[in-house]
């Protein structure tokens, strides 16, 4: 059974997360606070997060960071928050996706499917069993990275991106193809993903990100793995 964390302080609206989820047959853990959502995540070591921004007592990008500072788990953020600026904030902080309040109980429950899809994609087969460049070696089987002889962590959804590249090597992958692929059909336009979470790994895995050299942008295009 799929454990889901629920951070969030409305009452009502934990009440309908709880009765959709629950009958769809995840196991809800609920958390009103980020402190009580940071021990939880320790304690429970829960499947997903649903994650509200407004807390009572701390930000929710500062609980996002924090679980990532020990956490790969897949995180999505349910915000009345809007604006642009907002979802790269919580997407750079680690978040693997946002939706904005209100929304719908259907969209949700896809993009949660999604996500945990995301973090349950089969180990890949025989045929390239790893890569290893002058920077860094990723291990497909393993599904480990790592760089100057320490391990990378990456989320669930930097990953399954990398995996993706990685795995194709010298092709260009089309933005749209990685878009419905890694986050699915609903988010076919959204290019911004794209940049925040190439750019996430060029910082991890790059000597120059601002001049890659190893995961390339094709303007426009999209994007590609030169080994």
């Amino acid at each position: 059974m799929t454990k889901v964390l629920v951070v969030e302080d409305d009452a009502q609206l934990v009440r309908a997360l709880r009765i959709n989820l629950e009958a769809r047959k995840f196991e809800v853990v609920t958390a009103s606070d980020g402190n009580t959502a940071l021990r939880l995540t320790a304690a429970r070591t829960p499947d997903v997060i649903l994650l509200d921004l407004g807390l009572p007592d701390m930000d929710g990008i500062d609980v996002i960071k924090e679980v990532r500072e020990s956490s790969g788990v897949p995180i999505l953020v349910l915000s009345a928050r809007h604006t642009s600026e907002e979802k790269i904030r919580a997407l750079d902080a680690g978040a693997d996706d946002y939706v904005t309040k209100p929304f719908s109980m259907d969209e949700l429950l896809a993009r949660l499917r999604a996500a945990v899809r995301r973090r349950e994609v089969a180990a890949p087969t025989d045929e390239i069993a790893s890569v290893t460049t002058e920077e860094f070696t990723v291990d497909l089987v393993a599904k480990k990275v790592v760089r100057n002889g320490r391990g990378v962590r990456l989320t669930p959804t930097e990953w399954h991106l990398l995996e993706i590249l990685i795995t194709n090597p010298g092709r260009l992958i089309s933005q749209r193809k990685l878009l419905l692929d890694v986050w699915g059909p609903t988010y076919s336009e959204h290019t911004n993903y794209l940049r925040v979470y190439m750019a996430q790994l060029r910082r991890k895995l790059e000597a120059d990100p601002s001049h890659p050299r190893y995961l390339i942008t094709e303007p426009g295009m999209g994007y590609r793995f030169e080994g």
